[in-house]
């Protein structure tokens, strides 16, 4: 009788230890300090409020991968506002638009990269690469010895990083890039919504009413504001859902891309996760690598409003 209580005992105690290191988080604090840096250098942030209104509405509940149905819970569409004279108005925003109709929806159907596009990309870099907030990740990652200080080199590696094609669907030809997954989104065999993690794309495709928001996603006791920079939302596209999607808002096109290939080009990990701290938020950051090439990246928004401190 007493071996028995004592291993059950053990069995409880073994069960809360494991527990705690589960929900336990680490914070990368050198990383946290580099990305704090960028995100009061991003002077291309819109304010909430001012430059575009969101509305939350209601919490979107649980519905499996690959479903196609989910109970609506906000009437209205996430973005009430936004001021695209603001956007069109500031250099990598303009460009970054132009980038958005480059590419097919669907894995397996081979994308045609034509001249001009290849031109709006390597538009698009230079204006990025004028940045302060680019600037910053650049000298940071010369000073981890991931990156050439020669400028046109960092562009090369940032293109291949971001825009060159690969195959995501083993058949067919090459039919997706990290950019494509990231910023624009794409559909897999028509069953399933991948990527799309910006909101500029997220705004867009709800303005043609092509995107549905189905409500926020969020612990009980951290429900988002209206101000956020980060969220986890559900939405519809295409007739697909996507269970729950991370995203910035209102940050700029340069911020993400900076912060995500510091994560990227600073591990050699198929896939890198690392906890963050940033500005009022504690994040998961995530990166998946195809090759020498982004496959995914996004935040993971573990706590909002300084609720982690």
């Amino acid at each position: 009788m007493r071996k028995g209580y004592d291993f059950g005992w053990i069995l409880v105690l073994s069960a809360l230890f494991t527990f705690s290191d589960a929900s336990s988080q680490t914070v990368n604090q050198e990383l946290s300090n580099i990305f704090n840096e960028l995100w009061k250098l991003d002077v291309n942030r819109l304010k909430p409020g001012s430059h575009y209104n969101i509305s939350l509405q209601g919490k979107a509940g649980y519905i499996p991968q690959g479903s196609t149905n989910a109970v609506d819970h906000a009437s209205s569409p996430l973005f009430t506002s936004v001021d695209e004279a603001e956007l069109d108005s500031i250099t990598t925003y303009a460009r970054f638009r132009k980038l958005l109709d480059n590419y097919e929806r669907s894995t397996g159907v081979a994308e045609r990269v034509t001249a001009e596009e290849v031109t709006e990309n390597n538009s698009f870099l230079d204006a990025v690469l004028e940045t302060a907030v680019m600037k910053r990740a650049h000298r940071y990652l010369i000073g981890k010895g991931k990156s050439r200080s020669n400028l046109r080199q960092f562009k090369s590696q940032l293109y291949y990083m971001w825009f060159r094609l690969y195959h995501r669907d083993r058949n067919g030809g090459e039919d997706s890039s990290g950019f494509e997954h990231v910023f624009v989104g794409e559909t897999k065999f028509g069953r399933e919504i991948m990527g799309l993690h910006n909101w500029v794309q997220i705004y867009l495709q709800e303005k043609q009413e092509l995107l549905d928001y189905k409500g926020y996603k969020a612990k009980d006791n951290d429900a988002p504001n209206e101000d956020d920079h980060v969220l986890n939302v559900q939405f519809s596209w295409h007739g697909l859902v996507k269970p729950v999607a991370s995203a910035f808002i209102g940050v700029s096109p340069e911020f993400e891309m900076a912060i995500f290939t510091i994560l990227f080009l600073t591990s050699t990990e198929k896939t890198t996760t690392a906890v963050v701290n940033l500005d009022e938020y504690q994040l998961e950051m995530v990166v998946h690598r195809h090759g020498r090439s982004i496959g995914t990246a996004y935040p993971k928004l573990l706590s909002s409003n300084n609720r982690h401190v």
